[in-house]
């Protein structure tokens, strides 16, 4: 027979894995022929060492051994502490002594430095000093004038003066630009432009000595108006300094290169007064949009006129007249290249078409320039226009939202137009719809103010309330709505509950009575006031029952006082609140109050019946039980 085939090789996955299993099986058939000798010989060792033996001690060896080892342990852990708090003192001793040398070391480096800014300081105060005594006469002479100080918020004589700095600030914007670019400096010209810019020149000098050094400021909270503190108050700003830089007379580098206007680019650092004047304007007008968009549209100006100049660099750099794109050199050099600024800058269209690189360049950064600037400009316009019609927008907005719902639940067209009307009249008399939104946005202070200006003293005219606490009638003035009525409303009528008093503010008013109130007994108008009365009456006695039709005479602006606000505002002062109630009684006698008519009703209405009979004495005395049923007959 043929020898069995040998058994074909393991199928290998993973060669690791493999011999890792190899290994295991190996191993445990090793532990398998130890354990086989083992049983065969019971003697044989362990492979593995076998652990030390541990001494047997008597228990009073034991203790002592253990205290032994307390005691070292406890020596080891005391050394260690000595030895971290010997560390840690070492540190602490070093980090002093190199605290100490630092702050020697910064003491000595602020002395220095306080001795050199005592120096400085010593030699700018003796400086600033002779300065002084120079100007002294000068501002002596200006104290006659302007006063010691200027309130820069207020006074209407330094905002004229900052419009005159604006122009000159204006003047050396636009001039120096032209003058760089363009070719101004004639032999005739020179004269001219010489004269205007010491003009200039004297207004920057006459703003930086006699206004800015006036300006008062707020320190603390405080207004500060010494001169001397607001003079040393504007030498330690920065437009001090900046003013200064602006003074500096390049312009004597005339004498060695000539009349350019470069040397007076330094003036163009004066733009703080151009930004101040420009607030200070808006606060006084009454309509300071105006001024944004003609600020606005001089920005406008002025980007076309920058542009303007260096179209007129770049056509003299390539050649005037060379190109059909550069200026030609025939007609006004400003006027062409401003008209040609105009053109590029809005993309007007219709240009000359650029040939050279250069050309091509130019004209690129034009067309991109224009579109960043002038969609800027034209945002910056919207938001200005956007701002100064927000009132009427939201008066638009508000009457079309009204008469939407009124068409929409249908309410008939009398009651629309009246609606429209009242709308239309409010908006035109107040310029806005409720006056209480703009005098919520005041501090207390100032609305008290505004209501004491307007109505205190129609209040003080008012009988009732002479001799009351003054400053109740001021807390009577800040809870006063204003109500408009039309033509035709009536403000109350005859036996309505009396809540209020109204004052008028506008307009006028009639007392009315007859069958179809058609009878005018009086009109009152602006300042007069009614309703009073019912204030103080209470509605056990009719008292603050209306006694009379009181419409309004065309378009009527009232104030109204509500009878919770008075009670509200008498809680606080007792002694008014008597006055008001003896005034009252007297008022209601003096004018025939409506409790004395509802008490003669009340009479007249019981003695239509009269007083009931009284049974008969003959009855009583011998009625009995036997008359009982006839006296009850009786009494029926």
């Amino acid at each position: 027979q043929e020898a069995a085939p040998p058994p074909p090789p393991p199928i290998v996955i993973n060669k690791y894995s493999d011999e890792q299993l190899r290994a295991v099986v190996k191993r445990m058939r090793d532990r398998l022929q130890l354990y086989k000798e083992k049983v065969v010989d019971q003697y044989a060792s362990s492979p593995e060492i076998s652990p030390p033996v541990t001494p047997l001690l008597r228990k009073d060896s034991y203790t002592k051994v253990i205290e032994e080892r307390k005691r070292q342990a406890e020596e080891e852990r005391i050394k260690k502490e000595e030895a971290e708090k010997k560390k840690k003192e070492e540190q602490e001793k070093k980090k002093k002594e190199d605290e100490q040398k630092k702050k020697e070391e910064e003491e000595k480096k602020k002395a220095e430095k306080e001795e050199k800014k005592d120096m400085k300081s010593t030699f700018v105060e003796a400086a600033w000093f002779s300065v002084d005594i120079v100007l002294k006469p000068i501002e002596d002479q200006m104290d006659s004038v302007l006063g010691k100080t200027i309130d820069p918020f207020t006074d209407h004589r330094y905002i004229a003066w900052l419009s005159l700095v604006t122009l000159a600030f204006n003047y050396n914007t636009w001039f120096i630009t032209a003058r760089l670019c363009f070719p101004y400096h004639t032999e005739r010209s020179i004269p001219y432009w010489f004269t205007f810019d010491v003009l200039a020149d004297l207004i920057y000098l006459t703003d930086s000595i006699i206004f800015q050094p006036r300006k008062q400021f707020v320190k603390g909270g405080d207004i500060i108006k010494d001169r001397a503190l607001t003079k040393k108050n504007y030498r330690d700003t920065q437009r001090f300094m900046l003013d200064m830089v602006s003074l500096i007379p390049f312009d004597l580098l005339y004498f060695q290169f000539g009349f350019k206007s470069v040397f007076r680019a330094n003036r163009l650092l004066k733009a703080d007064t151009f930004f101040e004047f420009s607030d200070r304007l808006e606060s006084i007008m009454a309509k300071a949009y105006i001024w944004r968009v003609m600020r606005t549209i001089g920005y406008l100006l002025f980007m076309l006129h920058l542009n303007a100049c260096f179209y007129y660099v770049a056509s003299d750099y390539q050649g005037i007249g060379k190109t059909t794109w550069v200026y030609s050199g025939l007609g006004s050099a400003y006027l062409r290249c401003y008209y040609y600024a105009v053109r590029s800058l809005i993309n007007i269209g219709g240009l000359n078409e650029p040939h050279t690189v250069f050309e091509i360049t130019f004209q690129m950064t034009n067309f991109f320039t224009g579109v960043f600037v002038f969609s800027s400009l034209i945002g910056q316009m919207r938001d200005v226009i956007g701002a100064a019609t927000a009132g009427q927008t939201y008066f638009r907005s508000s009457m079309d939202n009204t008469v939407n719902y009124m068409v929409t639940n249908h309410i008939p067209s009398l009651v629309q137009n009246r609606v429209r009307t009242w709308y239309t009249y409010t908006w035109d008399a107040q310029g806005m719809l409720d006056e209480s939104e703009l005098l919520d946005k005041m501090p207390l202070v100032m609305r008290t103010a505004i209501a004491v200006d307007i109505n205190l003293a129609t209040f003080q005219k008012i009988d009732l309330f002479k001799g009351c606490d003054q400053q109740m009638l001021v807390d009577m003035l800040l809870r006063l709505k204003s109500i408009v009525y039309l033509p035709g409303d009536f403000v109350v009528k005859k036996g309505d509950i009396g809540k209020e008093m109204y004052i008028i503010k506008s307009g006028a008013v009639q007392v009315v009575g007859g069958p179809d109130n058609s009878i005018v007994f009086v009109t009152l108008k602006a300042g007069c006031v009614f309703g009073e009365i019912s204030l103080l009456q209470s509605s056990k006695d009719g008292g603050n029952r209306r006694t009379a039709n009181v419409k309004a005479y065309g378009f009527a602006n009232l104030f109204v006082l509500e009878k919770k606000d008075l009670f509200d505002i008498l809680v606080h002062y007792p002694e008014s609140q008597k006055v008001l109630a003896r005034k009252g009684r007297k008022l209601m006698k003096a004018k025939g109050p409506a409790a004395a008519k509802v008490e003669e009703e009340k009479k007249k209405g019981l003695a239509l019946f009269g007083p009931k009979p009284l049974t008969p004495k003959l009855l009583r005395a011998f009625g009995g039980t036997v008359n009982r049923n006839l006296i009850d007959k009786m009494k029926v």
